[in-house]
């Protein structure tokens, strides 16, 4: 069966789409052959990549490739047989490289902090997504403790016609901690709340690809 394609994008640089993919690329291995691919120019998931192969640690393969331009098309459709996921990390901005991988997708993820100018960059890159026929989740990221703003933002993004996914991720240090070491959180920390959370979205968002 081929592969799920899924494509975490964000027009508005800082929405903590490189963490994003990482996180769930490490929640699905646990399971599922899953691939990475890096289209963004500044490689911090290759980089993130890096550190996991030199950590030393047991923990379940990734394959990565670094890839951009042309060869973009070509490399997903090589990985697309001989994996369950593969994972896009996308540049900000509507580059062209985003567009054709929203396009390919069979999901786009779009990272969300509760903000609103992360909400109002968050309209343009969804927009393409759904006019391009792909299904979309918005997952609000950094979420502050016990903040109305949370739901004032959820209120206004559904308003807009747009799906956010129901599991959201607070502004924990255990994220940022595990990818220094090249590990997901529920590797490093497997029973903290932010493993739980990040186990909890990648099961919503893999019945949202079925």
């Amino acid at each position: 069966m081929p592969a799920r394609i899924i494509a975490v994008a964000q027009q508005k640089g800082g929405a903590g789409k490189t963490t994003l993919a990482a996180q769930l690329a490490v929640a699905w291995a646990a399971t599922r052959s899953v691939a990475l691919m890096d289209i963004d120019p500044q490689s911090s998931l290759t980089a993130w990549h890096g550190l996991r192969a030199a950590n030393g640690k047991d923990v379940p393969q990734i394959h990565l490739s670094d890839v951009s331009g042309w060869r973009v098309g070509t490399e997903l459709d090589r990985l697309r047989g001989g994996h369950d996921i593969v994972l896009i990390d996308c540049p900000p901005h509507a580059e062209t490289e985003t567009k054709n991988a929203m396009r390919a997708a069979d999901l786009v993820v779009i990272p969300v902090q509760p903000s609103p100018m992360d909400v109002w960059a968050t309209t343009p890159t969804a927009s393409f997504a759904k006019d391009q026929g792909t299904d979309v989740r918005l997952v609000l990221n950094r979420v502050p403790p016990r903040s109305r703003l949370v739901e004032t933002v959820q209120g206004f993004l559904k308003k807009d016609g747009l799906h956010v996914a129901t599991a959201t991720l607070g502004n924990r240090v255990a994220f940022a901690a595990s990818m220094m070491e090249g590990l997901g959180v529920t590797e490093s920390e497997p029973s903290s709340q932010a493993a739980d959370e990040i186990r909890t979205l990648a099961a919503e968002l893999e019945k949202a690809t079925k």
